[in-house]
């Protein structure tokens, strides 16, 4: 199995699930060292209460190929995400791939709830865990990843710069989030550009997560069966298939072309020609537009 990211450094920054998780698994399969970082683990879960850990994160990375390091950090702490770089470059000397993929918001925003009637202190926690954490980690972690030439930034986030410009995403804290992570993106790439590493913003379509695939009470094997009450489902994707994605990123020569730029793991998979598990393609935020939101019936034919 080719591995073209062998000798490389990467540290997902939120990988205990879902598309952390996702990332960080595929990074070790094409062969690099992957440090994994969050708030839960074996000894210590966080607000959010789920089974997924950061150790179970850094074994599947090995299991895949690559070596996995969980380092329990909370990223709202900028002295334990110093501590977290600091270490990286006492045992690697360098850092090759920064994933900023610090989310923690599902259960603090209100779906269609309006500014003035939504949980103050819930939407500004969103905030901070959406936004403060990639500046913080931005922060310490650049001049690092800066030693070597031909570094990348991704700042995962959801829905296209295209999308999101024309939408409303849910809620105002939700909506602001995640355009802020799309601008953090295109700024990051102004200024990094000109020192040889590149910074672009990446969303995955309809994520089957742990936490999505619990909400339409169903598992991987069987998520299928969700179509009955949900039929638009069926253009979901893996949390593997945005792993891919950030794979086939880091190991492209000719990444710098993407600085700057916000993109998804449809629309790259039709650039590198890699696929969900399941062998297909699914393009959801084309799907979304051309179908869903055009009022039309559920049907993936064309889209994946």
């Amino acid at each position: 199995m080719s591995q073209p990211l062998k000798d490389k450094i990467a540290l997902v920054a939120g990988a205990s699930r879902g598309a952390g998780r996702g990332i960080a698994v595929e990074l070790g399969a094409a062969g690099a060292t992957v440090y994994v970082t969050g708030r839960t683990t074996r000894e210590r879960r966080s607000e959010y209460d789920r089974p997924e850990t950061i150790e179970d994160t850094a074994d599947l990375v090995t299991e895949a190929g690559g070596h996995g390091v969980a380092v329990p950090t909370d990223h709202l702490e900028p002295p334990q995400v110093k501590d977290l770089v600091d270490r990286i470059a006492a045992e690697q000397g360098r850092l090759d791939v920064l994933v900023n993929d610090v989310w923690g918001g599902e259960k603090l925003f209100g779906w269609d709830t309006p500014v003035w009637e939504h949980d103050l202190d819930k939407g500004l926690r969103l905030l901070r865990l959406a936004v403060e954490t990639h500046a913080i980690t931005s922060h310490h972690a650049l001049p690092l990843l800066l030693r070597n030439p031909g570094g990348l930034v991704v700042e995962m986030t959801d829905g296209t710069a295209d999308y999101n410009r024309e939408h409303y995403r849910n809620s105002f804290f939700y909506d602001l989030a995640k355009a802020s992570v799309l601008r953090m993106a295109f700024s990051l790439g102004h200024e990094l550009g000109p020192r040889g590493a590149t910074a672009l913003a990446l969303t995955p379509g309809w994520l089957r997560s742990e936490m999505m695939l619990d909400a339409f009470g169903v598992r991987e094997d069987n998520w299928r069966d969700a179509l009955a009450t949900v039929p638009h489902f069926a253009i979901s994707e893996t949390p593997r298939y945005v792993g891919r994605a950030v794979a086939a990123l880091a190991a492209d020569p000719d990444v710098a072309r993407f600085n700057g730029a916000s993109l998804s793991s449809g629309g790259l998979a039709q650039e590198y020609g890699f696929t969900d598990l399941d062998g297909s393609r699914p393009d959801a935020w084309r799907y979304l537009v051309e179908v869903q939101d055009a009022g039309k019936p559920a049907d993936t034919a064309g889209y994946r």
